[in-house]
């Protein structure tokens, strides 16, 4: 049988060829597929598969799912090991030197020794002794979950390092155990491998011992300020008694001070009351949220006023003043906090100058102190002074006054803000106007030159606030310039100027020449032109001190150099920056210049070198001041007045003799006598200043051939802002001339043998010390206005007795 044909249109196949795989029709490649086919390469899946597993774009950055798995599972396991490795390695070592503390050993510049800041204070109890609620408070203020907790908290670690780094404040995130552990075996210091020996040690112990074992070891291992570790010694240290006896509210102060121990004080301290009353209160609420105090309880709990410090032997008369005053300096400036800075072991030169410290104690207490009498007048137990010195161009603090001694008087006078600098912040309200070109309200730009009205209780103008000044003495000035309303302090041209210029910007132009912004009762407003803040001397002599070096601000410091053992411990920087324009410090410093040679600092001259300065009586006469600077040196001068026995402030009426105390009389001469012996051998230097355009003074008036015409008291000779002439061999006392201002004028007649004594302004203020005096000695004019002037300025110059009653205002 034949084969049978092919189907039509078959193609005939070759028996000899394999069969073909039947394919599916398709349209033929367009040429770019062609192309990209043929460059594609041929691996095994062919080419579809490979393109499914490459990754194109943003995509090929991104980890596979196996990659990420991967990692966090090697960091678990490194983390895991670290762990074991750690908790194996680090074993609870013995007690480390803070527990039996060293000594810090303080240095003058020289590097003779100023004092070593005593021995420590400790003595264990059994946790027994300690009363059951001053356990709680301690808990209430450290770490309230104490009992239920681990040793260790990553999470409170990790916020509170999340806390530090954003700028949120330091915290330490550490519970109570953790403390311990760096109380009594490691240290203070902040480092990381100190840090992750805590971690480790926390741990094996909270393993190993009990909670009431770790509570009694922190308890006895804590620093409470005062040179008190545990809280025995804080119970003896603070209230006389011992730890047993201690009440709630003693118990919970006492917590409160383990958050900063000479912070909280509230006795050396005293500004600090408002903080540590409030982390008082915080201890006591948290006592009763957890259920350890009532509210009723809570309620009847009064704040216990803590007894007076006991300072060692070895800090008796300045010594503990400036101990106290460079801690400060070191805590505040985060250079090391309190607590390890206790831990001692430090060698800690500072800037002071002993021949200059010497030089400033013998001023005052051959100026103020030796004529001091308790025992015959009562107001003298109220007098305290303060005073600081330092270099304008290094910031360096070269001496410091802080009271009479410090066992005695332990607040120290030269670093508390709780008296009115008065007048003596005047000179920042002008060099504002200077610095921000202000103008009067009716246009004209404020220079020495330029002329208010002087008028006792004339309202401010132009301000939201109501204010009408009294002047010292209620004195009428008329129309002054504002040299001569500088000269003779002037309230109600001042408070115009402060509103002039805008309150806002008087602060901000005393916050840059040093006062710091958290001054109590820095509020902007007319009345801020009196000096109602309450800045310290040393807040004044930095401010001072910018004047001086031609509006350049170097931060002040008490330190030159801080060692322990082999290592040196870094010091911030202080970069002197121009806080304002030289033109507005130097036309400040010229009119301060005229205070001193004309004004109601006359008492400086006495230094024997050029000076700057202004003087001024706080509200109520409780303060007097006087700061005043040379070329080379500034030092402020204050004097208060203060209860011993309950810490009240009290006015220095009847103080040494005086009916009253003003800053151009005890002050001035303090400031007087220490400057002469602290630039002893030092050529006198003339300020060079450069002054804003307008404050040239005019020049002085023809010397008339016949009798000069008469002027109507209170107001201004053409001469008034004259520039001053130097002291001279010839005339050793400055001032305008012989008979005008000095003698005829202020001195004589104004007050010495005029003021007061002789009844005032008419009989010894311009009659016979005036015209008639004045006139002899060579400045009828001057002396005239001088003398009329100068017999009101009663607080600024000497006592004022017969002028007017004491009242509530400031000069």
């Amino acid at each position: 049988m034949s084969d049978q044909s092919p189907p039509p249109g078959w193609t005939p196949r070759d028996p000899d060829t394999p069969p073909e795989v039947p394919q599916p029709r398709t349209e033929p490649p367009t040429p770019q597929q062609a192309q990209q086919a043929q460059q594609a390469p041929h691996r095994g899946g062919g080419p579809g598969k490979e393109a499914r597993r490459r990754r194109t774009g943003w995509r090929r950055f991104l980890p596979t799912w196996r990659m990420v798995l991967g990692t966090v599972l090697l960091f678990a396991l490194l983390i895991g090991g670290t762990l074991v490795a750690g908790y194996l390695l680090v074993d609870i070592p013995p007690a480390n030197a803070a527990a039996t503390a060293q000594s810090n050993v303080y240095l003058y510049s020289d590097g003779s020794q100023i004092a070593r800041d005593g021995e420590v204070n400790r003595v264990n109890v059994p946790l027994s002794q300690v009363p059951r609620t001053v356990q709680e408070a301690v808990l209430a203020a450290e770490d309230r979950d104490f009992h239920s907790e681990r040793a260790v908290d990553p999470k409170a670690m990790l916020r509170a390092a999340w806390n530090t780094a954003t700028g949120k404040g330091t915290q330490s995130g550490s519970t109570i155990t953790q403390q311990y552990v760096k109380n009594y075996y490691l240290g203070q210091e902040q480092t990381i491998k100190r840090k992750a020996k805590e971690f480790f040690i926390a741990i094996k112990l909270g393993r190993e011992k009990s909670k009431n074992y770790i509570l009694e070891g922190y308890l006895n291992t804590s620093y409470f300020g005062r040179n008190a570790y545990g809280i025995q010694a804080a119970a003896q240290a603070y209230y006389g008694k011992d730890v047993g006896k201690l009440t709630t509210a003693e118990g919970a102060y006492l917590a409160t001070l383990l958050n900063s121990p000479s912070a909280f004080d509230v006795v050396s301290h005293p500004q600090s009351r408002p903080r540590a009353l409030a982390r008082w209160n915080y201890v006591l609420d948290g006592m009763v949220k957890k259920g350890w105090l009532t509210p009723a309880e809570r309620a009847a709990t009064q704040f216990p006023e803590p007894g007076k410090v006991r300072a060692a032997a070895g800090l008796s008369g300045q010594r503990g003043y400036l101990v106290e005053a460079i801690k400060d300096y070191i805590v505040d400036n985060e250079i090391l906090d309190d607590k390890t800075l206790a831990e001692g072991g430090y060698r800690i030169t500072t800037t002071l100058d002993k021949r200059r410290q010497s030089a400033l104690v013998g001023a005052v207490n051959d100026q103020m102190v030796s004529k001091l009498e308790p025992e015959k007048r009562g107001a003298d137990r109220l007098v305290r002074a303060g005073g600081v010195s330092l270099d304008p161009a290094t910031g360096k603090v070269l001496a410091m006054y802080g009271g009479i001694d410090y066992t005695k008087q332990y607040v120290n006078n030269a670093t508390r803000h709780d008296y009115q600098v008065a007048s003596t912040f005047k000179p920042f309200v002008f060099a504002s106007a200077v610095e921000n070109d202000s103008r009067t309200q009716d246009g004209r730009r404020i220079t020495p030159n330029t002329i208010y009205n002087g008028d006792n209780k004339r309202p401010v103008v132009g301000g939201r606030i109501r204010f009408a000044p009294e002047n010292e003495g209620q004195v009428s000035y008329g129309n002054i310039s504002v040299n001569t309303a500088t000269d003779l302090s002037v309230n109600a041209v001042y408070a115009q100027m402060a509103v002039d210029v805008g309150t806002a910007k008087v602060k901000k132009t005393a916050i840059d020449l040093g006062v710091p912004e958290n001054t109590p009762n820095f509020v902007p407003g007319p009345a801020m032109a009196l000096g109602t803040l309450q800045a310290s001397v040393l807040d004044m002599t930095q401010a001072y001190a910018t004047l001086a070096d031609h509006g350049r601000r170097t931060p002040y410091t008490f330190l030159e150099k801080i060692t322990k053992g082999g290592d040196t411990i870094s010091l911030p920087q202080r970069t002197p920056t121009q806080a304002i324009s030289r033109e507005a410090a130097d036309t400040t410093t010229s009119m301060l210049v005229s205070v001193v040679d004309n004004g109601t600092g006359t008492a400086a001259l006495a230094a024997g070198h050029p000076a700057a300065g202004k003087t001024g009586t706080g509200e109520l006469d409780r303060s007097a001041w006087f700061a005043a600077y040379t070329p080379d040196l500034v030092t402020v001068i204050s004097m208060m007045g203060q209860d011993p026995d309950t810490g009240t402030l009290e006015s220095l009426y009847g103080a040494l003799g005086e009916a009253r105390i003003g800053g151009g009389g005890y002050p001035a001469r303090i400031w007087a006598a220490y400057t002469k012996t602290a630039l002893e051998g030092i050529d006198p230097v003339d300020f060079d200043l450069e002054l804003q355009p307008g404050a040239a003074p005019p020049p002085p008036p023809p010397s008339p051939e016949s009798e000069p015409p008469q002027e109507t008291p209170g107001e201004p000779s053409p001469s008034t802002s004259a520039r001053p002439a130097r002291p001279s061999p010839s005339n050793p006392t400055g001032g305008r001339n012989q008979g005008g201002q000095n003698n005829g004028g202020q001195n004589q007649g104004g007050q010495d043998n005029g003021g007061p004594a002789n009844g005032g302004q008419d009989n010894g203020g311009q009659d016979n010390g005036g015209t008639t005096q004045g006139g002899e000695q060579g400045g009828t004019t001057q002396g005239t206005q001088g003398s009329t002037q100068g017999s009101a300025q009663g607080s600024n110059g000497g006592p004022a007795e017969g002028l007017r009653p004491p009242s509530a205002f400031l000069e």
